[in-house]
């Protein structure tokens, strides 16, 4: 693979590379929130969350929109939605198996 191809898949691959991001993706994957909704749901503090929709957002992982002072996050329902659907379905079919193989 050419190495100007290597740099996408790195950043992409990274950003899902992170137990916050996964979090946050996964409540998005519900409903569209602000970061302080996320930091009421989930175990992080503000300013960690804050970083992870940055991240996310910039790997177009997120959409987001003002609304007054707050930004509203939502998962980009063109392409990551769609994908996280695909992902539990085949996690559902073949890695649970896995996990379940190694407890034994």
């Amino acid at each position: 693979m050419k190495q100007t191809l290597k740099q996408p898949y790195k950043q992409f691959f990274g950003t899902l590379a992170n137990q916050v991001r996964l979090d946050i993706v996964e409540k998005l994957l519900k409903h569209t929130q602000n970061v302080s909704s996320l930091a009421q749901t989930l175990p992080y503090g503000q300013s960690t969350i804050s970083h992870g929709l940055k991240r996310l957002a910039l790997c177009g992982f997120v959409t987001v929109k003002k609304k007054g002072k707050e930004r509203i996050y939502a998962l980009n329902t063109r392409t990551i939605k769609p994908l996280f659907t695909l992902m539990h379905a085949h996690m559902d079919a073949y890695c649970k198996r896995v996990v379940a193989r190694k407890h034994h």
